[in-house]
């Protein structure tokens, strides 16, 4: 019921394989199907095809349908888009996150990515990566390059340990890594308490190597100079961010547009989008529990 409340929140429905990925105890995957079944029959829960969902909407079934085909599309240019990632100074580890990590994909539907940096050079590969990115404005495809979350060697441990951000962590599809998504992985098997059924998603990332651009920038800049710049960088990205807090704008999505960040870290707040998915799996749970104990009374 957790692990269905969950993707709820976002109206998408679990398959029985995917349910036991995403309890939050261990268990024989044999022992499922009766449990849902009996859900099923209890109302519950309701069978949507080979679906399972808190809602009997036959729509959902349609949508996730459709999701999960034009993901399987767009995550060919993702992954394309993650190896050209890669490529840029100081970048050790790319994958996919958002929506598509979890193989579904509508019209406006953007390529998130989550990037791991060399140590204290994240500020320099961000605003190259994001220089890049003005670019893809002139030719429409600016939504291929969200690169929103940032962290470098120093900050691979995850602090903030809660559902969401293991969620977000075990469906990150890995694209370029040479070792480095493996000790990310590694560092972070905390989220082992929250899905001890998981099984890290490893197998597409692809192996690259550095080009002779990318070596020659990261040898110029290995010494106080490229210190110095990254300082910099920091100092003038995190002031244009807090100037667009104080405004209030939020994002093509319509979510509050704000980051969190460090000398090692630069992410989205998570008092925002990631608090307000909390809170609505909390409502839920509650409504859960509230009509259970309804039910036997």
């Amino acid at each position: 019921m957790k692990a269905l409340a969950y993707f709820d929140i976002f109206n998408y429905p679990l398959t029985k394989d995917e349910i036991f990925q995403f309890l939050d105890r261990p268990m024989d995957p044999d022992e499922l199907k009766p449990v849902l079944q009996q859900l099923v029959v209890d109302k519950r829960i309701f069978q949507l095809g080979h679906f399972y969902s808190l809602q009997p909407d036959p729509a959902l079934h349609t949508r996730r349908i459709n999701g999960n085909n034009k993901a399987e599309l767009l995550l060919q240019t993702a992954y394309k888009a993650g190896g050209f990632l890669f490529r840029f100074p100081f970048v050790m580890g790319i994958g996919i996150s958002g929506s598509l990590s979890k193989n579904f994909a509508d019209q406006h539907t953007d390529i998130d990515f989550f990037i791991i940096t060399r140590t204290n050079r994240m500020w320099i590969a961000r605003t190259l990566m994001h220089l890049f990115k003005k670019l893809t404005f002139i030719t429409g495809h600016q939504h291929w390059y969200c690169m929103n979350y940032y962290i470098d060697e120093e900050a691979m441990l995850i602090e903030e340990q809660n559902i969401f951000t293991a969620t977000e962590m075990v469906t990150l599809l890995p694209v370029c890594g040479n070792g480095t998504m493996d000790r990310f992985y590694d560092q972070n098997s905390w989220t082992d308490n929250y899905y001890p059924n998981q099984t890290i998603r490893k197998h597409s990332m692809l192996l690259s190597r550095s080009g002779w651009l990318k070596r020659s920038v990261e040898w110029l800049l290995n010494n106080k100079v490229g210190n110095a710049l990254d300082d910099l960088l920091m100092r003038i990205t995190i002031r244009r961010w807090k100037e667009k807090e104080e405004l209030l704008k939020t994002n093509s999505h319509g979510n509050r547009m704000g980051m969190c960040a460090g000398k090692h870290f630069s992410k989205p707040k998570p008092e925002f989008f990631q608090r307000k998915v909390l809170e609505s799996l909390q409502k839920k749970l509650t409504e859960i529990n509230g009509n259970l104990i309804g039910s036997r009374m």
